[in-house]
């Protein structure tokens, strides 16, 4: 697979569980009448990325059966075996996708963001300015995704990606190098994480 010198992929992290949702995986709840991961690789696509590499975990088998997440679409599955270990393991696996593409950075984004769209993903994509770029959307001056990693920090991302904190340490680690992008006009941060916030797909 090749790429163009510039070109940024997306990384849709959409392996987990769901466990707070007893066990629903979040990649296949519905959000306008389409798998949720379908719709979030659907925002990279929109963004301007025209690879979108997807990281599944919990019923992966069933996740791909049920969105369309095919390559003629941009799309490339990227299976975690070690999903229930955390973000993190998603995170490196997805990172690790990428090496030797060619890729200069990576924007990354969470399938349980429905309320951030193509507008915030663009916004953030186009701060990239090389390799070294880290810049992320700020909602009323608060970091939050997508977040965009230029190649020179894959691998330290990789290394620092533990449990479910992503790559939150090694951000912090970095704050006056991160390029905020105030998206809070066009986007809402919020999660879907409990029963209770499934109103918000509906």
């Amino acid at each position: 697979m090749t790429y163009t010198e510039d070109e940024i992929v997306g990384l849709l992290l959409a392996a987990g569980g769901g466990r707070r949702l007893g066990g629903r995986p979040k990649a296949l709840l519905t959000y306008r009448g389409r798998p949720l991961v379908e719709h979030a690789a659907g925002v990279l696509r929109a963004a301007g990325c025209t690879r979108v590499h997807v990281v599944l975990g919990a019923a992966a088998d069933a996740v791909r059966e049920a969105a369309r997440l095919v390559e003629e679409e941009g799309c490339v599955v990227v299976e975690n075996p070690e999903w229930e270990e955390g973000m993190g393991t998603s995170l490196r696996c997805g990172l690790d996708s990428l090496t030797g593409s060619g890729a200069q950075a990576a924007l990354v984004s969470l399938v349980d963001q429905p309320g951030i769209g193509a507008a915030a993903a663009a916004r953030v994509r186009a701060a990239f300015r090389g390799e070294e770029t880290l810049a992320s959307a700020a909602y009323d001056g608060v970091r939050g995704h997508p977040v965009l990693f230029g190649a020179a920090h894959w691998a330290g991302v990789a290394a620092s990606a533990t449990g479910d904190q992503g790559a939150r340490a090694y951000l912090r680690a970095r704050e006056a190098a991160i390029t905020l992008v105030e998206c809070g006009d066009v986007a809402r941060p919020y999660d879907i994480d409990t029963p209770a916030d499934l109103a918000r797909l509906e």
